[in-house]
C-alpha cells in the first residue's frame, strides 16, 4: 500500500492540462484504431489483410496536402490515391476492392451515418476546487464543405495534430522546430528522415492557415464574435513574422537541399532531395498564399462590418431543429408532444393559398367569359405529290416466257427439271417467276379457275425428294397443266372440289 504525504495529496488534486492534452491526443487517434478493431465486419471484402489505421492516415495526408486556403480536396481524387496504397498492401486484389477499402476508411473519418459526422471522448478533469469532473471532447478529423457547387475535404485542426503526433500545440514554436530539425538533418545528410520532418513542416504551415481561414469565416458569420480589437491584430502580426522568418528559412533550406542533390552520388539521396526540394517549394508557395490573405484580412473585415451594420436585424432567430426540438420532444409522451408537432408544422408549412379568397374575385371570374375560338381553323398545308414509279419486276416478255413453260400438256414435269430449262433458256428473272407461279399451284383455286372460264389449271404435289437447284431449295414438286370439266357446270354449284374431267389420264389419276 502507498502512503502520500500532505504536499503530493495536494499536488495530486491539482488541475494538470498537460493530462487533459494527452487524453485528448489519444482521443483523436481512436477512430483509426477503430478502423481495425471493425474491419472484421466489413461484408463486401475479406479485409482482414489490411492495416486501416495506415490507410486512414493516408487519407488524412492526401487531404492535407490537396486542400488549399479557399478549397479543399477533391474525394475522388483521394479516393484514387489512397486505392493506390491499399493496393500495396494487398496486390493480388481487384483494384474494385481497394476503391471501395479506400471510400469505405474516407467514410469512417468522415463519420458518415451521423447527425452532426463528428466524434465525442469522454475525459476526466480536475477542477480548480479539486473535484474531479467528466467532459466530453467532440472533435472531427475530416470535414466536407461545398465550394462553388462541390464539395471538398478539408481536415481539422485535431487530424493534422494526428498526424504530426501532438495536440494543442503552438503553431509558431512547432513551426519554428520543426524546419530547425529540417536543417539539423539535411546538413548532417540524413535525408529519408529529413523527408519526415520537411512533410510535418508542412502540416504545419497547413494547419496555421486553416486557423487564420477560420477566423474569417466567423466574420463573414458574425463579426461581433471576433476579436479585431486585440486578438486577431496580433494574430496577423505574428502571423506576417512568421511568413518573414520561414520564407527566408526555407529559401535557405531550399539552396542547401539543391547543393545536396547536385553533390550526391547515390541514387536514393538524389531521389530523396528531390523529393525534399519539391515539399520546401510547396511550402514556400503556401507561405505566399497566406500572405496574400493576411493582406486582404483588413478589407474583409471592413466589409463585413459594414455588410452587417447596414443589413439590419435579423427577421428570424434561428433555431436548432434537432437540440431544440427533436431531443426535447423525444421525452415526452405523445399526448405532451402532439401539441408541440402540431405548432411546428403549422408554422413550418406553407400555407395553401386558396384560388379565390373574396367574393368580387368570385364574381368576376363567375362573369367572365369563355376564350373565343378561332374562326377558322389551321392552315392545311399543300403536300408535294410526285409522279409514281412503278418498277416492275416480271416484264411481260417474262410473263409470256413463264407461260409457256409452265404449259405442261403432255406429261408431269419436275420443277427441278423446269427451273434448269428456265434458268438455261430464258433467265434467272424467269425462273423466280416460275417459282413463284409454282408456289400458287400447289393449293390451286379451283373454284376460281371454274368461275373464271379458265381451260386448263396448274397443280403440284410433293415427290419425297429435296429441291435439286443452285438458286432454291425446299420439297421438289410435280407439276402437270390439266383441263377444267365443265360437263355438269349447269346441273350444279361449282364446287372446288368436283372432279376436274370425266375422263382422266393416266397423270391426272396420280394427281387425283
Amino acid at each position: 500500500m502507498t502512503f502520500y504525504g500532505d504536499d503530493e495529496q495536494q499536488a495530486a488534486t491539482l488541475p494538470d492540462d498537460g493530462l487533459v492534452r494527452r487524453v485528448k491526443a489519444l482521443a483523436c487517434t481512436a477512430p483509426l484504431q477503430a478502423l481495425d478493431v471493425h474491419k472484421h465486419k466489413v461484408e463486401w471484402a475479406d479485409a482482414r489483410g489490411y492495416q486501416m489505421a495506415e490507410i486512414a492516415l493516408h487519407v488524412i495526408d492526401q487531404v492535407t496536402i490537396a486542400m488549399d486556403f479557399d478549397s479543399g480536396a477533391d474525394p475522388v481524387s483521394v479516393v484514387s490515391q489512397v486505392a493506390r496504397f491499399a493496393a500495396v498492401q494487398q496486390p493480388q486484389r481487384h483494384a474494385d476492392e481497394h476503391l471501395a477499402v479506400a471510400e469505405w476508411v474516407l467514410h469512417k473519418l468522415i463519420n458518415v451515418g451521423t447527425v452532426d459526422r463528428g466524434f465525442s471522448w469522454t475525459y476526466g478533469r480536475i477542477d480548480d476546487d479539486g473535484a474531479y469532473g467528466r467532459h466530453e471532447f467532440d472533435f472531427k478529423l475530416i470535414v466536407e464543405r461545398a465550394t462553388e457547387g462541390k464539395i471538398r475535404l478539408r481536415t481539422t485542426d485535431e487530424a493534422i495534430n494526428v498526424l504530426v503526433g501532438a495536440l494543442d500545440t503552438d503553431v509558431e514554436s512547432a513551426q519554428v522546430a520543426a524546419e530547425h530539425k529540417l536543417r539539423n538533418l539535411i546538413e548532417r545528410g540524413r535525408l529519408d528522415d529529413a523527408k519526415v520532418a520537411a512533410e510535418q513542416a508542412r502540416h504545419r504551415t497547413v494547419q496555421y492557415g486553416e486557423s487564420l481561414r477560420q477566423q474569417l469565416d466567423a466574420t463573414r458569420r458574425d463579426v461581433r464574435t471576433v476579436d479585431w480589437e486585440h486578438e486577431v491584430p496580433n494574430l496577423l502580426n505574428a502571423a506576417l513574422s512568421h511568413i518573414e522568418n520561414r520564407y527566408e528559412m526555407e529559401n535557405q533550406i531550399l539552396s542547401h537541399i539543391t547543393e545536396k542533390r547536385d553533390e550526391a552520388d547515390n541514387s536514393r539521396h538524389k531521389q530523396r532531395a528531390a523529393e525534399l526540394v519539391f515539399i520546401v517549394r510547396d511550402c514556400i508557395s503556401r507561405h505566399m498564399q497566406l500572405q496574400q490573405r493576411l493582406q486582404t484580412a483588413g478589407d474583409v473585415f471592413r466589409s463585413e462590418q459594414d455588410r452587417q451594420e447596414f443589413s439590419g436585424p435579423p427577421q428570424r432567430a434561428a433555431l436548432d431543429l434537432f437540440g431544440q426540438l427533436l431531443l426535447p420532444t423525444l421525452g415526452l409522451t405523445v399526448a405532451e408532444a402532439l401539441p408541440t408537432l402540431m405548432d411546428y408544422f403549422r408554422a413550418a408549412v406553407a400555407p395553401a393559398i386558396p384560388d379565390a379568397v373574396w367574393m368580387p374575385s368570385i364574381v368576376s371570374r363567375l362573369l367572365e367569359s369563355g376564350p373565343q375560338p378561332e374562326p377558322y381553323g389551321a392552315e392545311v398545308p399543300d403536300p408535294e405529290l410526285g409522279s409514281p414509279t412503278d418498277v416492275l419486276v416480271f416484264t411481260e416478255e417474262h410473263q409470256r416466257m413463264a407461260d409457256g413453260l409452265l404449259d405442261i400438256r403432255d406429261r408431269p414435269e419436275l420443277l427441278s427439271l423446269l427451273l434448269a430449262r428456265a434458268r438455261r433458256s430464258a433467265g434467272p428473272e424467269v425462273a423466280r417467276l416460275v417459282l413463284h407461279r409454282v408456289g400458287h399451284a400447289f393449293s390451286p383455286p379451283v373454284g376460281d379457275a371454274v368461275r373464271t372460264g379458265a381451260q386448263r389449271v396448274l397443280v403440284a404435289v410433293r415427290t419425297g425428294e429435296e429441291l435439286d437447284d443452285e438458286d432454291f431449295g425446299g420439297d421438289d414438286l410435280l407439276l402437270a397443266s390439266l383441263p377444267v370439266d365443265r360437263a355438269h357446270e349447269p346441273d350444279g354449284p361449282r364446287n372446288s372440289d368436283r372432279s376436274l374431267s370425266s375422263s382422266r389420264t393416266p397423270e391426272q389419276e396420280y394427281f387425283a
